[in-house]
């Protein structure tokens, strides 16, 4: 960056460091000490949709990556799109499985960037439950390099828990980088794997 850069107000986009994920399985430790929730085993990698034979070769090589993994039932990566246009890599797994989960996520992630598809990446998520069945996402954002919280309040209305965002930001401030900037928390409405 140079000094007309500087006296412009422009800024370097922060380059994406997928190994933040790694950081989950630890967070999740403190996320269920401070507020009690736990992971669900489910995640997903979200991206712009791209049609054509080379996403279709790479989403091949995902599923072939993840298939020699002996502990998963079912197909280990499952492609959907959701109400707004958005394409989503989904991974399940059982709750207690989350650094496979997050090795999951990592692996999609790096997928996507080799082959050409880093600027349709948009972000990827674990999903986290209380006992109430409350539900919580821990949503990495790709181009940031950065985390935030999402819980979306149960029903049909789309509104979110403020507070508990807002809690748990607090609580893995030591543990994940979080996205300070709260407008770019943006909701993740009917997100597989949430």
């Amino acid at each position: 960056m140079g000094l007309l850069d500087i006296l412009l107000g422009r800024t370097k986009p922060v380059a994406p460091d997928l190994d933040q994920l790694f950081a989950l399985p630890s967070a999740a430790i403190t996320l269920e000490a401070a507020a009690s929730f736990t992971p669900t085993g489910r995640g997903a990698v979200c991206f712009a949709t791209v049609e054509g034979a080379a996403f279709e070769q790479t989403h091949r090589e995902v599923q072939a990556l993840l298939d020699a993994d002996a502990d998963r039932d079912g197909p280990p990566v499952e492609l959907r799109r959701d109400d707004f246009g958005y394409s989503w890599l989904v991974s399940e797994r059982t709750p207690d499985q989350l650094p496979q989960l997050v090795n999951d996520l990592h692996a999609v992630n790096s997928s996507m960037e080799v082959n050409g598809f880093g600027p349709q990446l948009l972000c990827s998520l674990a999903g986290f439950q209380d006992s109430e069945g409350r539900s919580l996402a821990l949503v990495y954002l790709y181009k940031r390099g950065s985390f935030y919280p999402f819980a979306p309040l149960p029903g049909e209305a789309q509104r979110r828990d403020n507070s508990l965002e807002l809690r748990v930001k607090a609580a893995l401030t030591n543990d994940l980088r979080i996205e300070q900037d709260l407008n770019r928390w943006f909701p993740l409405w009917g997100a597989p794997g949430l």
